[in-house]
C-alpha cells in the first residue's frame, strides 16, 4: 500500500559535479536577490501553495507530489507567446502582479542559472525544450526569448512519425535520470508544439540515517488503517519548531543550500489540510522560528509517483482563455487560433536513509484548430464489424474479433 504522506518539497534541480576533488564542508552562500526578485520569489511561493491545494482537491490519490517550480517555468515559457487577456490571466494564475516582461524573464533566468551551482554535493538540473511540428511556422522572436532566458532546446519534428514520440520521451528520460521515461503516448494531429520543463534533484542528507537502525514499524494511513513500513531512525541536532497545529522538522542536504521541511500535524489534524492552514505567510513565520536542538526522529522510507492534468486547477486560478480556441498566442505564430490543449505534470520522489531523489516534467501541449485533423483508424485491438446490403440496410453478418491470428 502506498504511504499516504502528502508533502510539498520546495526543492530545485541539479548539475553533475566532479567528485574527484574533496569539497570543503561549509554552508552555501546565499543568492543575492534584488527587491523585485524577492517579490517574485514570494509570488512563486504563493503560486506553489495555491497549486498544491487545488491539485490535492482535484485528485483521489493518497499521495501527492508536485514541483511548483517546474510548472511555473513551463508556463513562463508559454507566457512569452501570449498577449491580451490570455497573457493577463496567465499572470494572474502565476501571481505575477506588478512586474515587467524583462523582470519576469530575468527572474526565471537567475533561478535556472544559479540554483544548480549552489551545492557541489547536490545534483541539480533544470532543462527546457520546445518541440514543434516541422510544417508549423513559429515566430523567431518567441524562440529567441525562450532560448535567451530559459536556455530552451528547440527542435522541429515530423509529428506524424512514431520517432517523434520516442525523441520527446527520450529527452524527458535523459533529463530526469530515467525517473520519468515517458510523458506522451501519441501526438494528436491538432498538436503543433510542446513546451517542456524537466527538473532533477538528488541530495544527500547532511545527517544520514543509519540503515541498521531502520526497522519495520506501523504506520496509520488516512483510512485509519495500520500498515507496515520501513521506519528510519536517528537522534541528532536539527532545526525544529512546533505550534498548536503541527511539528516542523528541517532536514538539510549537502552544504545546506537545500532542505526538506517535514510537517507533522498534531492530534486529529489531517495531512490533507496542512496547506490550507499553512499559508505562505505562516510558512515564512515557521521557517523563521526554527531552532537547532536535539531531536529523536522516526520517519518511513517512501516513494511517490504521480501524473496530474493541471488544466482544471489552472482554470480555477484564473487562467481561462489560454485553454480556449480563441486564445491569444499571437507571439508564437501567425497561424490562428492557437491554444493550450493540456498541461501535464509528471513527478517522482524517493526518500531513503541516504537522502532524496526527485524529478518532475511539465508538458504543455499547444494546438491549432485550423490544422486539418485527419482521423487515425489503427485497428490494433479487439474490434467488431457488420456486413449489410446497402440499399435495404439488411444485415447479413455481424462479428467481433478478439484475437486476430496470422494466416
Amino acid at each position: 500500500m502506498k504511504n499516504p504522506i502528502i508533502l510539498l518539497l520546495c526543492i530545485s534541480l541539479l548539475i553533475s559535479c566532479d567528485n574527484t576533488n574533496p569539497v570543503p564542508d561549509r554552508k552555501a552562500d546565499p543568492i543575492n536577490l534584488t527587491a523585485v526578485q524577492k517579490q517574485r520569489v514570494a509570488q512563486d511561493n504563493e503560486f506553489a501553495f495555491d497549486l498544491m491545494n487545488r491539485t490535492m482537491a482535484g485528485t483521489s490519490d493518497e499521495n501527492v507530489f508536485i514541483s511548483p517550480l517546474s510548472v511555473s517555468i513551463a508556463l513562463g515559457m508559454a507566457r512569452n507567446g501570449a498577449i491580451g487577456v490570455t497573457k493577463t490571466e496567465m499572470e494572474t494564475a502565476l501571481k505575477m502582479e506588478g512586474l515587467t516582461d524583462a523582470e519576469i524573464n530575468e527572474y526565471y533566468k537567475l533561478m535556472q542559472t544559479t540554483l544548480p551551482d549552489l551545492d557541489p554535493k547536490t545534483r541539480l538540473t533544470i532543462a527546457n525544450s520546445i518541440w514543434y511540428r516541422n510544417s508549423f511556422s513559429v515566430k523567431a522572436g518567441f524562440l529567441k526569448t525562450n532560448t535567451d532566458y530559459f536556455n530552451s532546446e528547440v527542435a522541429a519534428l515530423d509529428f506524424n512519425s512514431p520517432d517523434a514520440v520516442k525523441t520527446i520521451n527520450k529527452w524527458c528520460s535523459d533529463h530526469t535520470n530515467g525517473l520519468i521515461p515517458k510523458v506522451i503516448e501519441t501526438i494528436d494531429p491538432a498538436n503543433v508544439m510542446f513546451l517542456i520543463n524537466a527538473i532533477y534533484f538528488k541530495g544527500t542528507w547532511v545527517k544520514q540515517f543509519d540503515k541498521k537502525d531502520t526497522r519495520e514499524s506501523d504506520f496509520t494511513n488516512e483510512l485509519n488503517q495500520r500498515v507496515k513500513v520501513n521506519m528510519m531512525n536517528i537522534t541528532d541536532t536539527f532545526a525544529y519548531t512546533e505550534d498548536d497545529y503541527a511539528q516542523y522538522l528541517d532536514m538539510p542536504y549537502g552544504n545546506q543550500a537545500f532542505s526538506m521541511t517535514v510537517i507533522l500535524p498534531k492530534g486529529t489534524g489531517r495531512a490533507a489540510d496542512v496547506f490550507k492552514t499553512l499559508t505562505p505567510e505562516k510558512y515564512s513565520q515557521v521557517l523563521k522560528g526554527l531552532d537547532v536542538q536535539k531531536v529523536i526522529v522516526s520517519m518511513p522510507r517512501f516513494r511517490v509517483k504521480n501524473r496530474f492534468q493541471l488544466k482544471e486547477p489552472l482554470r480555477q486560478m484564473g487562467m481561462l482563455k489560454a485553454f480556449q480556441p480563441n486564445a491569444e498566442f499571437d507571439n508564437i505564430s501567425i497561424l490562428k487560433p492557437l491554444y493550450i490543449g493540456f498541461v501535464q505534470h509528471d513527478t517522482y520522489v524517493e526518500v531513503t536513509e541516504e537522502g532524496t531523489e526527485a524529478a518532475a516534467v511539465t508538458t504543455i501541449g499547444l494546438k491549432n484548430t485550423s490544422v486539418p485533423e485527419h482521423p487515425y483508424f489503427i485497428v490494433n485491438k479487439p474490434f467488431t464489424f457488420v456486413i449489410r446490403e446497402k440499399s435495404s440496410g439488411i444485415i447479413l453478418f455481424m462479428g467481433k474479433v478478439g484475437n486476430a491470428e496470422k494466416f
